[in-house]
């Protein structure tokens, strides 16, 4: 069993996707839009104008499989919608751990714990990305 993060952004999928790819070095595994859709939705479930949102995609970060979607972009995901979890993202050195952390906080993300020695990693931090998407940053002690 595994369990795999799947992300709501009201209509800034394809954006966030542009961003972790070029950011993240994140690959495309999968993006079907809404007028791609085998089988449409019910009448009214989704609003004018949202055809060509995305109703599912899947990236690859590190090898981790991450799925997105703009979901029903009826304006209710929010702030709020992104609170109570982070994304870890463990990197193979100190080098990959500060690009990786500068690349999320950029364009309007936000240094929430600055990259630092402690006791449990060698380098470890958490950041905020312009989309609200909390994410723990650091290097794993290898030695333990």
């Amino acid at each position: 069993m595994r369990i795999e993060p799947y992300l709501f952004f009201n209509g800034r999928c394809e954006e966030a996707i542009q961003f972790y790819k070029t950011r993240l070095g994140a690959e495309v595994q999968m993006m079907m839009r809404n007028a791609e859709s085998p089988e449409p939705p019910p009448p009214g479930v989704l609003p004018p104008g949202s055809e060509q949102k995305i109703m599912h995609a899947s990236l690859l970060v590190g090898g981790a499989l991450l799925m997105l979607s703009d979901g029903m972009c009826n304006g209710e995901v929010g702030d709020k919608a992104f609170k109570g979890f982070s994304l870890s993202l463990d990197c193979a050195n100190e080098t990959e751990a500060r690009r990786c952390y500068d690349a999320l906080a950029s364009e309007g993300g936000r240094a929430d714990m600055p990259l630092t020695k402690t006791f449990w990693a060698p380098l470890f931090g958490m950041v905020t990305d312009k989309f609200g998407i909390s994410w723990m940053v650091g290097v794993s002690d290898k030695t333990s």
